[in-house]
């Protein structure tokens, strides 16, 4: 099945830091995040250099997928590492999946 829409999870090369967002081109947005951390951007991935995927989820309607992302956003850390564990366990990057 294709999806339009994804749910994801970029972090640091130290996985220390977490950012969740919500996307209709995942291969895009994943290049915009590298960009804001090679370039200094002063966004929350470029600030905190997160820019290696270790999660995504896919989804056919934009409202599920907002409504997944906030779903997310408010988990305690450790539910979101069991969540990032249960689908990529030892954290490795997913760029090259879906890029």
């Amino acid at each position: 099945m294709l999806y339009s829409y994804f749910v994801y999870i970029v972090t640091n090369t130290y996985r220390t830091t977490l950012y969740i967002g919500v996307t209709n081109n995942i291969q895009r947005r994943i290049s915009q995040h590298y960009f804001d951390s090679q370039n200094g951007g002063k966004s929350f991935t470029g600030k905190y250099n997160c820019h290696y995927l270790v999660y995504y989820e896919g989804f056919e309607s934009p409202k599920d997928a907002i409504a997944r992302e906030k779903e997310l956003k408010k988990w305690r850390r450790e539910k979101k590492n069991k969540l990032i564990t249960s689908f990529n366990p030892k954290w490795e990057s997913l760029n090259n999946q879906v890029i």
